[in-house]
């Protein structure tokens, strides 16, 4: 079943709110004090620099704006906001206390919240295909591309998604609605071939917790967890690898496997690649475009192949556009290929047609 606890994002910003602000120093108590003051917004103060005020939620976005417009940025990340629907804190409320400039980034990002909370997200798929016989028709995988749109149907993009999720304390809500909805819709369309999903490291915290709602939904629907495969991207931000050497173990023991994102694109990639030993390994886009065109490049792409190959790792070519760019990496011994020549990411029925669906 869904686990809908995991995907449920806490609202911040009620019909009336109720704040308490812990502001860093006296001087920043009095300033916000100051706005209460002005907009005749009635505030205690409860000593300790603390501040506690109850706003209509028409009144919400005017009161931070003058509010975090008194404090500079040093001090926003030093004060700390808590808000409940007009009740006095619990201890799980007590939980969700942030930073002044994650709060801001969570209301900015309301509309993020309300999108998950109604499901106005997709997914698309990307095949990738056997490098000996590509044929989108008959995919040796596809690759499960998040997609959201706003209320009135618009895309949004996907880059923009995500980083404000970041910024706004969302990403781990985010990343775990992106990764069942990848596996759901999938499933319920009726394919039964393999699936990558992306999963980014930062959002991990307890690896048994994250992988539940995923680990459920492949339980329900009637998947193979070895047909599921967890792509590692954002590799070059990761700074804990005993922490993902964990996740990834976690992983592995129940059963899928794992991909590493973006091979080539720096040292970290390749000291990652030697370190989790990953099934799949993906060379990043930016060495195969034109590689048929550039021999430091087919030098490169040919050794990252070749240690590959070493550790029975196998090797996905990603953002190949050209025929000449197939046949070299095919040449150069690359298992898999991936891009805008097989095809693009499209609604998962586009590519029911295939055997790998039946």
């Amino acid at each position: 079943m869904r686990c809908q606890e995991c995907e449920h994002v806490d609202e911040i910003i009620f019909g009336r709110t109720r704040f308490w602000f812990y502001m860093p120093t006296s001087e920043s108590h009095a300033r916000v004090a100051s706005v209460f003051g002005r907009r005749e917004i009635g505030s205690s103060d409860l000593g300790g620099n603390c501040i506690e005020a109850t706003v209509e939620r028409d009144d919400v976005d005017g009161v931070l704006t003058a509010l975090f417009g008194e404090l500079n940025k040093k001090e926003l990340k030093e004060t700390r906001v808590l808000s409940t629907a007009g009740a006095d804190p619990t201890p799980l409320d007590m939980m969700r206390v942030m930073s002044a400039d994650v709060f801001v980034n969570r209301v900015k990002g309301q509309w993020l919240v309300e999108a998950i909370e109604e499901e106005l997200y997709d997914t698309w798929y990307q095949p990738i295909v056997d490098a000996r016989s590509p044929s989108s028709e008959n995919p040796f995988a596809l690759e499960g591309l998040f997609r959201m749109r706003d209320k009135d149907g618009n895309s949004i993009s996907p880059g923009y998604v995500f980083s404000l999720a970041e910024h706004a304390g969302l990403l781990f809500s985010l990343d775990i609605v992106a990764r069942a909805c990848a596996v759901r819709r999938a499933a319920e369309s009726g394919y039964r071939g393999r699936i990558f999903v992306n999963f980014n490291p930062s959002s991990i915290y307890d690896p048994a917790y994250c992988l539940r709602t995923t680990a459920s939904a492949v339980a329900e629907l009637g998947l193979k967890p070895a047909d599921i495969t967890f792509e590692l991207t954002e590799t070059h931000r990761i700074q804990d690898k005993d922490h993902l050497k964990g996740i990834l173990a976690f992983y592995r023991q129940a059963g899928f496997k794992v991909a590493l994102d973006d091979i080539g694109s720096g040292w970290s990639g390749l000291n990652l690649l030697h370190e989790m030993r990953p099934d799949f390994v993906k060379i990043d886009m930016d060495l195969v475009r034109n590689i048929d065109r550039d021999p430091l490049k087919q030098s490169i792409v040919g050794h990252l192949i070749s240690i590959a190959k070493e550790h029975s790792i196998e090797v996905i070519a990603e953002g190949v556009e050209t025929e000449a760019e197939a046949g070299l990496l095919r040449d150069a011994g690359a298992d898999y290929l991936q891009g805008y020549l097989f095809a693009k990411p499209a609604p998962i029925d586009t590519f029911l047609g295939s055997p790998a669906a039946a």
